[in-house]
Formats: C-alpha cells, structure tokens, sequence
C-alpha cells in the first residue's frame, strides 16, 4: 500500500508558548521530517515540548532552489511539515511561496490553524472596523511610505502592518504626515511577558516612542502598527480639501474659456467629488468669470 505523502504547514507561539495547539503538536510528531525557517528557533520548540524530529532549514534564501525536490518528496509518499520562526507560515515569511510550490505540483496541502499577529494586533488595537488591510512589513523608505498610506487612505478598513523597532519612530513621523487625524496602535510584544498596546495620533506616539528611543535599551520586541479605518472627521476633512482645491481649479478652467458641462466633468474627474457638487463649483466659477 501507497503512503500518501503532503505538506502540513503548521502555525506556532508568536511569543507564548502555551497557544501551541494539539493538532500543531500531533503534526509535528508524526511527520517524517520538520522543515524550518530557522532550525535552531524550532529547535527550542521542539526541547520545550519533548518533540524528537529530524529538522531540516529550508529558508527563503534556500525555498528558490529546494521547493521543487521538497514536492518530489512528498509526491513520493513522505510527510513534511513546514514551521517559520513564530506564527502562521506564509504571512510575511517564506512559507507563502512552498505553499504555491506545492499547488503548482498538485501535492496535497494541509494548513493548521494557529497564532498570526496580524490578527492579533488588530483586535488588541482596540478599532470597531469590522475590516482591515494586512500589508505585510511597512515600507522602509519614506518616499514608499507615504506612497504606500496615500494608495490606501481612502480603503474603508484598519491597516496593519508590521514593523522593526528601530524604525519604528519614523514610521509613525510618516503616518503622522499623511493621515494626522487617524487613531493608531502600536501593538508590542503580543502574547508575551511585557505585552504592550499604545494608542494615540501617530503623532502623539511619535513623541511618546521618540523619548524611549533615547533611554537605555531603547525600543524592543516584535511590532504590529494598526492605523484605525477613517471616521466622520477624517471624511469631512478630506471632503473639505477637495472641494477648495475644486474650487480653484474651476477658477482656473473658467478663466481658460471651458465651459460649465466641461468644467464640471473635469472637477468630477480630478477630485473624485460628486456631479453636483462639482457642476455646482462650475457654475459659480462661471458667474465669477463673468
């Protein structure tokens, strides 16, 4: 008889190990071998739970050039189960691309539910969105930040994203810059002894992560940013804007000689605000002109 072969991607602690779950334990036991992200990191895993299973690196650096005989061997009939350092494997970690390898070679695939900080962090941070935007580590580069914040502040969800303690002070300065009056959270060590939620501005946090920067350890631990989804406030603000700014660019267009159907289909167009509204600015740019 044939032994049935898969891939079983298996979820571990983002920091406590009592969330690992039985079936996560059971399918680390009875796997031929454990392939992991960091061996030595899973390694620990395995000491703390008594598990004895042959462990095997398989890192994004190494996934490219091994996914492919990995399949074969579970096409062959072996059983391997894939962990990444914390957390459910494909979420902003290497498993996401084993997982499309195995797909692709049409090798069964198991995934276990388990721990991910994304989840997490989003309802620690305290939002009442019933919707949010995983965007995996935020941009490192401040022109790619604020590109980043300005393509998704109009999305109707909490972002989350996560970040490295060193940057997370100027994350928050570019946060603070393009959307001022979001609530944000900085969700610190979740699950662990020295478990943090900081809400505020972003600016507010700036100030406060700013000063602990200075001190001695500085800032510390592994981090979730969620930007709460726009309210009231935000809405009308940024309906504000883009009625001044259409305002102006009606004053310019009627001074072009366009006339009111034109200048409104453009005002439409360029600042996204509804027909009436923009015939309306036309129309006083018009009389304005005359």
């Amino acid at each position: 008889m044939t032994t049935l072969g898969k891939l079983i991607i298996v979820p571990t602690p983002i920091g406590n190990l009592g969330d690992m779950t039985l079936r996560s334990l059971e399918a680390l036991r009875g796997a031929d071998v454990v392939c992991a992200e960091d061996t030595r990191v899973t390694g620990k895993l395995f000491a703390h739970f008594g598990i004895e299973k042959r462990l095997e690196r398989l890192d994004e650096a190494m996934i490219g050039a091994k996914a492919a005989r990995v399949m074969e061997r579970v096409a062959a009939g072996e059983v391997i189960a894939y962990c990444s350092d914390a957390g459910m494997p494909g979420v902003s970690d290497p498993g996401l691309r084993l997982v499309a390898a195995a797909r692709e070679a049409g090798v069964p695939v198991e995934v276990l539910p388990g721990a991910s900080a994304a989840a997490c962090a989003y309802v620690a941070s305290g939002t009442v969105c019933p919707r949010f935007y995983f965007g995996g580590f935020f941009p490192r580069k401040a022109g790619e930040q604020r590109a980043a914040l300005e393509a998704l502040r109009g999305l109707d969800a909490a972002l989350v994203f996560y970040e490295s303690p060193n940057r997370l002070v100027a994350a928050l300065s570019a946060i603070a810059e393009v959307l001022p009056l979001r609530a944000v959270a900085v969700c610190r060590e979740l699950t662990k002894l020295h478990e943090e939620v900081a809400r505020g501005t972003a600016a507010e946090l700036v100030e406060a992560f700013a000063a602990r920067a200075e001190e001695p350890g500085g800032i510390r631990g592994e981090i979730a940013l969620v930007i709460d989804a726009p309210d009231e406030a935000e809405e009308a603000a940024v309906a504000h804007d883009a009625a001044v700014s259409a305002e102006a660019r009606a004053a310019e267009l009627a001074a072009e000689g366009l006339r009111t159907k034109e200048i409104a289909k453009r005002l439409a167009f360029e600042f996204g605000i509804p027909r009436n509204d923009a015939y309306e600015a036309a129309m006083s740019a018009q009389n304005a002109a005359r």
